[in-house]
């Protein structure tokens, strides 16, 4: 368990506030908005503590750049992501699963991890046009 300093609880607390994936300069900005003095390295360490501890999930981009987002459920789960705006739905994949696992299976490995996540537009982007 990490001990709670001053950083640490206001990324927390603005990681309550949003609802879709942000990445670290994101919440910076958010953060220096509300009048935070917190630094972005601080920000970056504690996106990190806080997805090793699994209190966040973590969201590869197609350029590689890590999105964080706190989600209601704590068992494994995917998400469905619009690729505009950023709006984000907890989705269930059960057989992504057991497909996962038929696959490790029958290519002899144990211990199957895997990250799915959809991308799309939302029907709210979709409305707006290109």
């Amino acid at each position: 368990m990490q001990r709670m300093t001053r950083q640490r609880s206001a990324v927390t607390e603005l990681l309550a506030d949003v609802e879709d994936f942000r990445s670290a300069q994101q919440l910076h900005e958010l953060l220096r908005g509300q009048g935070n003095g917190i630094g972005l390295a601080t920000v970056y360490r504690t996106l990190q503590s806080l997805a090793d501890g699994g209190e966040v999930d973590v969201l590869r981009t197609g350029d590689g750049e890590a999105l964080y987002r706190r989600c209601e459920r704590r068992e494994h789960h995917h998400h469905l992501v619009c690729r505009r705006c950023g709006a984000t739905v907890e989705i269930d994949g059960p057989t992504v699963e057991t497909w996962a696992a038929q696959v490790g299976a029958a290519h002899g490995f144990t211990e199957i991890e895997h990250t799915i996540e959809l991308t799309g537009t939302c029907a709210r982007c979709a409305a707006e046009g290109p």
